[in-house]
């Protein structure tokens, strides 16, 4: 009996952890068109892509890697959740403190991700086009800081992110776990 229920109590807490988290489909299209506004789409599509990309990933995919010089798909993810910090504190006009960053499960990696694109997809959306300036790339390591307009946000770590998350699909493809073909990110939305 134990047996039955143990994976019925798992089901139902992944599908409630699920439920909890954003970017399963793209928010709604803002009803104008504003620089805020296309920022945070981007973001938006970004965020859905990350959740596709490692949704249902096992073990095996975490611990892939192409090559022995490569990152690991764990790694990569690691990679993008210290950006997606990046791109969230940028959005809400506060500097990224660079230092080693913590150890965290795949759930707590993947969760603060889509968290930390939301938070950013909804500072652009509460702030008009002319707060963009103020929203620069701050990073902080002890005494040392550099600064970088909006603009280097996005060819720098929104369009590492997108990168990367390609990368994770590709991964997860070549360790014989295929994306979802209930998506379609075209329309942003999923199929049942």
């Amino acid at each position: 009996m134990k047996l039955f229920i143990a994976p019925l109590v798992l089901i139902a807490s992944q599908m409630l952890y699920a439920q909890d988290l954003p970017y399963r489909e793209v928010p709604e299209t803002p009803a104008t068109y504003t620089a805020t506004h296309v920022a945070a789409r981007l973001i938006d599509g970004l965020g859905m892509r990350y959740y596709w990309a490692t949704e249902n990933l096992r073990e095996e995919d975490l611990a892939y890697r192409p090559s022995p010089e490569a990152r690991t798909c764990l790694e990569t993810l690691t990679h993008i959740h210290a950006m997606s910090a990046m791109i969230a504190n940028a959005s809400a006009k506060q500097p990224t403190i660079l230092t080693t960053a913590p150890k965290l499960s795949f759930t707590d990696l993947r969760k603060q991700t889509l968290q930390n694109f939301k938070l950013a997809s909804d500072n652009l959306r509460a702030n008009n086009d002319n707060d963009m300036e103020e929203m620069n790339l701050i990073m902080k390591r002890g005494e040392s800081q550099s600064e970088f307009p909006f603009w280097n946000l996005i060819n720098g770590p929104i369009s590492d992110c997108l990168w990367h998350v390609g990368q994770v699909v590709s991964f997860r493809r070549a360790s014989g776990n295929p994306l979802s073909d209930k998506i379609s990110v075209l329309t942003g939305k999923a199929r049942e």
